[in-house]
């Protein structure tokens, strides 16, 4: 795990503790397991109503453009690798940042990248932690193994 991820897998803040990291991370890796088999059941578990998605191309997206997306079989994906996953958890809320690479398909066209994602959660009750805010960026390929 790199430095940074270290340094933020933790919980902070009243009530907080690491069986709630623990938590929100199964959760994480639940979500990118949805997203590998396009499990439309479970990203909408794992989803708020509210979320607010931020892609790389800076627009904007809702749960339901995320849900219709991988529906309709117009977002394939094919690997979803994680290289680091870091946690932070203060109350009800909880932040992951995700290192990694995707690759699939869009409206048929194949894409390979290299992302950081980083995602807000919150704490809701019996449903457990849920996505309401997320960002992807792409990063530089990984030049720290390349000789």
């Amino acid at each position: 795990m790199s430095q940074m991820g270290q340094s933020l897998d933790h919980a902070a803040g009243t009530g907080a503790g690491s069986d709630e990291v623990d938590a929100l991370r199964a959760a994480e890796r639940r979500l990118q397991q949805a997203q590998l088999a396009s499990d439309v059941a479970a990203l909408d578990r794992l989803i708020d109503d509210r979320l607010v998605f931020t892609g790389p191309d800076g627009a904007l997206y809702s749960k339901q453009d995320d849900l219709d997306v991988h529906r309709s079989g117009r977002q394939s994906m094919t690997r979803v690798e994680e290289e680091d996953l870091a946690v932070l958890v203060v109350g009800g809320t909880g932040v992951t940042w995700f290192l990694g690479t995707l690759e699939g398909t869009i409206a048929g066209d194949p894409f390979l990248a290299r992302v950081r994602y980083t995602r807000t959660w919150i704490l809701d009750g019996d449903k457990g932690w849920r996505l309401i805010a997320a960002h992807v960026s792409p990063t530089a390929p990984d030049t720290a193994t390349a000789e």
